[in-house]
């Protein structure tokens, strides 16, 4: 008889072939859509542009950051750039007054209270039609911002572009776990475009229409996941963004393992609180797929991967005190048995098949993604860090940003 956790475990496993192949048959539909442009990218019209650059202690990455934006190809007087410290302790606030005789940048400085004051600080002295942000830790390609307002000169129903953000460099093999998570993101990140599911506007460069913030409001906490709060409220108001896929910017990631276990406990915390802020829009239809699938797929996984990881623990657990006990009833005995290989062992059931069916989409998703940020077909061995790496850290963040929710504690920034 086929035990409850059996089941359970055969839904997640459905579950997750069933997302995989659904994102890979979006991508046989929308193939031809996707776009990788080389060279110069032309505009019928350059219209103005403000970027907001929030910064709290970045002396030393902020500085290139600015460049990247003076670097843009897009008209020198149509790119209006605020750098905004955010009540820095270190250096930084030394570092953006270099600028400060730039023409096109207006410096500001304010106490600390948060990324999303910064960007509000911005949108109240915004006097263009269109607002981006970019963190202060990531630099944009010099043809990034010209192909992100293309998308609005196309449909003027788009109300927000999001680029591709992919790793700067990687020194080592947690940064390495990251780049390939980075190709697989900007994979499905246009699957979701496609899709009309896009869930988060990311910091680095995403380029709004000023109406959204006229109409919406500003920036809010959104649970220190500003980013996504405003993504979900313009879903809930049918407000169109889209994916430019070959907008690159460049961003720093972690480089050890509990600096990237901080930033993704706040990123899983700010999903998970986000969600419950939101929770009227799931399952509606009128909301469309961020409604009925973005969001219930993403709920599945926190599910799915807090459910495998405690049958792991409990599993374990059995094992070891089963040998405990047989240590304590008979004693140690070391022998050594010849080994014959039995292909009886081999496990060929049906959810074997299938995990190796997912891991061959996941596969995919690395591979194609690397095709649109490099232009390279092909593994790498990035790909292969991503999944010990993950695999035995995620569930820790995942279940701390669960019982961090239900004690209403805040994960730190940093």
């Amino acid at each position: 008889m086929t035990s409850i956790g059996t089941i359970i475990l055969d839904v997640f496993i459905f579950l997750s072939v069933y997302v995989q192949v659904f994102f890979f048959v979006t991508f046989l539909e929308n193939r031809k859509k996707i776009i990788i442009r080389n060279g110069k990218t032309k505009l019928k019209s350059y219209p103005a542009v403000t970027i907001t650059v929030p910064c709290w202690n970045e002396e030393t990455t902020i500085e290139r950051t600015i460049q990247s934006l003076l670097g843009l190809d897009y008209p020198k007087d149509k790119v209006k750039i605020f750098l905004i410290d955010d009540g820095s302790t270190d250096n930084t606030l030394n570092v953006i007054n270099k600028f400060s005789s730039y023409p096109n940048i207006k410096i500001f400085h304010k106490e600390n209270g948060g990324k999303f004051t910064a960007l509000n600080l911005g949108l109240q002295n915004l006097e263009t039609d269109f607002f981006g942000c970019l963190d202060a830790d990531s630099f944009a390609d010099p043809e990034s911002l010209v192909r992100l307002m293309s998308y609005f000169e196309k449909d003027e129903k788009i109300m927000a572009v999001v680029p591709s953000v992919v790793l700067g460099s990687s020194i080592n093999f947690i940064q390495g776990a990251q780049k390939a998570e980075y190709y697989m993101g900007v994979y499905f990140k246009k699957m979701l475009d496609f899709l009309g599911a896009i869930d988060v506007t990311p910091g680095p460069l995403t380029i709004f229409k000023r109406k959204v913030f006229d109409d919406l409001g500003g920036y809010r906490h959104g649970h220190n996941t500003e980013d996504m709060e405003i993504a979900y409220r313009m879903q809930k108001n049918y407000y169109k963004i889209e994916h430019c896929n070959d907008a690159f910017v460049y961003t720093n990631t972690p480089k050890t393992i509990q600096k990237l276990y901080r930033q993704r406990l706040r990123w899983i915390f700010g999903f998970i609180n986000n969600t419950i802020d939101y929770r009227g829009v799931l399952f509606k239809k009128k909301y469309g797929n961020f409604s009925i699938f973005t969001l219930p797929v993403r709920i599945a996984s926190v599910v799915a991967v807090f459910y495998l990881f405690m049958r792991i623990v409990y599993t374990t657990g059995t094992f070891l005190y089963s040998k405990l006990v047989i240590l304590k009833t008979v004693g140690f005995h070391l022998s050594v048995k010849s080994f014959v290989f039995d292909p009886f062992f081999f496990n060929m059931q049906t959810f074997f098949l299938l995990i190796i069916v997912t891991y061959s989409l996941v596969f995919f998703s690395m591979i194609f993604g690397r095709r649109m940020t490099e232009g390279k077909w092909g593994f790498s061995m990035d790909m292969l860090y991503y999944f010990p790496i993950f695999s035995l850290v995620a569930p820790f963040w995942l279940m701390q940003a669960v019982y961090d929710t239900l004690l209403k504690r805040k994960p730190a920034w940093r």
